[in-house]
Order: structure tokens, then sequence, then C-alpha cells
């Protein structure tokens, strides 16, 4: 099963058309149909590591200022409480939260999955982001994790290579700055060339990276995708792109010959 990261971008992604919807919708038409789903979501940012371990995880509304369809939005999938356990089993000897009521299914993940499988008939277990720990903490995670692609399991990272709301424009199409541009294609080259440890170690860029990623969420659900890669998978970009200037929507596939 592959692992996957998909540059997610605002909310109104999930009810706007867009090439980037399109993208998500090839997904899934063209991969196989996963089992079950293993988020990683920049939204759930935490002290310490948790999974949702509910039957039916709530669809989460972690935004405000936008059109009152994008609240009334559900996406109903169900939860699995034995993938959970398996995930804290995994990760052990990290201490891993099974959370049973506090969270759910944010739109970092929703925003997406409502394209990719819009039939909402996937079990999905959201995992948190430690921010306590440094990058190599949650690329080592997902080293951990890619037992769970043998299984069927999907492992799925959303959040954005560059995203600095300070720098946001108010137009989609607004032209990024160079430094957004040039991180963005930095990072791309090095998922192509599976060089992991500049990825890790990608605050070595100095100013680029500050820029691209003034703070780590939304950068790291991508260390857990290619923490779970395979020696012989092979790397597909699925979309690219800078949306209103300084939010990059670059996903990618990571496939087993």
């Amino acid at each position: 099963m592959p692992a996957v990261f998909f540059g997610h971008g605002t909310p109104m992604n999930a009810i706007q058309p867009s090439r980037y919807s399109e993208a998500w919708r090839r997904v899934g038409a063209t991969l196989p149909r996963p089992r079950a789903i293993l988020a990683v979501s920049a939204h759930w940012y935490t002290r310490g590591t948790a999974a949702t371990a509910m039957q039916r995880p709530p669809t989460i509304h972690d935004f405000g200022g936008f059109p009152r369809a994008l609240f009334e939005m559900e996406y109903p999938a169900p939860g699995d409480p034995a993938l959970a356990a398996r995930v804290r089993e995994l990760l052990q000897p990290v201490e891993v939260v099974l959370d049973d009521k506090g969270w759910g299914l944010d739109h970092g993940t929703w925003s997406v999955l409502v394209h990719v499988y819009p039939k909402a008939d996937i079990p999905v277990v959201q995992l948190s982001i430690d921010g306590t720990q440094a990058p190599a903490f949650h690329y080592a995670l997902g080293q951990r994790l890619a037992a769970l692609r043998d299984a069927d399991v999907l492992i799925a990272g959303f959040g954005n290579v560059v995203h600095n709301l300070a720098a946001m424009k108010r137009s989609s199409d607004a032209p990024a700055p160079r430094w957004a541009v040039h991180f963005n294609d930095w990072v791309k080259e090095r998922l192509v060339r599976k060089e992991h440890a500049a990825l890790i170690d990608y605050e070595t860029l100095g100013r680029e990276a500050q820029m691209a990623v003034p703070t780590p969420e939304h950068y790291l659900p991508l260390l857990y995708v290619i923490g779970a890669a395979a020696p012989d998978d092979r790397v597909e970009i699925l979309a690219d792109g800078i949306d209103m200037g300084c939010v990059s929507m670059l996903s990618a596939a990571l496939t087993s010959r």
C-alpha cells in the first residue's frame, strides 16, 4: 500500500473545484483501495503523541471565517480502534494516548479525503504530531509505522511544505516569492532523489527554510510519509503549485514497484 503526502491548503479546497481537488480524485481512482487510513494532519499538534480510537470520529471544523457550507460539511468515515491499538504497539517505547473522545477528523484530513474517497467508507485513524520533538523523531516514527503498509493501511500526511500565513495573498493565483518557489522545488527534488537526511535537516537552508516553515507543524507530516518509505518505492508527484503566494500544494505518492 502506498504512503502519500497531500498539500491540503485552505478548507475551501473541500468545496471549490480546482486542479488540486481533481488530482486528489485521481488518487482515489488509481491507487489500490486501502483497508484503512492512518492520517497525520498538521492540525493535530500536541504535547505527546495520541491516536484517535473511537468508532465514529467526529468531523472537526477547526477554522473560522469561512462560508456556512464548510461548517455544515461532514465526513462520516468510521474509526478503527484496533488500528489505533496497533499504532500504539508499533511506536513503543513512545507513549501513545488512545483518544476515544477528545479529537476526530480535522479539516487537514477531511478536506482532502472528501475528494479522494468521497463515500467516507474507509476507516480513518488520526495520529497527532508531538510538537515538543525534533524532526528526526517524526521520521523515526514513520519508519516504525511502515509495517502498516503491508497490512493494506494507507499512511497519509496532510500538510504544506511551504506554509507562511503572514505572507499570504488573498488571490489564489497570486505570484509566489522566490524563497517559496525555491524551497518548494528543493523539497520536490529531494523527494524524487530520496534524499531523506536533507529533508529531515531542512533547517540548514537558513532563511529560505525559516520563511517557508516559520512553524513546523505543516512540514512534519511529510517526514512520517518518507519515514515509511521502502527502498524500492517510486516517487510520483501528484500535484504541485503554490496557492495564495505562500501555501505549497505539493503532493506526492510513494508506491512500491
